[in-house]
């Protein structure tokens, strides 16, 4: 199984976020600080840390970001801003993807997958 980990200033909501965008599930909670979500094959795990700063989004290098693919992009997108994304300003996809923000502030990008 592949796994990733993430954290943010709340990694159980960050996991609900993510289990929600995705139509997975929660599938570990480890107390209150972390969580993780699933589809059987691959493994996200969402952690707290108090310390945890957001990327200054464009100007800050991603070491790395997501990138989720949706049948209909315009209702994803919808959909996963009345989950708590944001949409920055800054779309450099154009046509091809769009940039959005989970919860905690970190960039993702959601395309198409046709």
């Amino acid at each position: 199984m592949k796994c990733a980990a993430f954290w943010g200033h709340d990694g159980r909501a960050l996991a609900e976020f993510y289990a929600a965008a995705l139509g997975w599930k929660v599938t570990q909670t480890f107390g209150e600080s972390a969580a993780m979500v699933s589809d059987g094959t691959t493994s996200y795990v969402f952690y707290t840390a108090r310390d945890f700063k957001a990327p200054n989004w464009p100007q800050d290098e991603l070491v790395f970001h997501l990138d989720l693919a949706f049948d209909d992009v315009q209702a994803a997108e919808k959909r996963l801003l009345e989950l708590g994304a944001t949409r920055p300003g800054h779309q450099p996809g154009g046509a091809h993807w769009t940039v959005l923000l989970d919860p905690s502030g970190q960039p993702f990008c959601i395309s198409s997958t046709r």
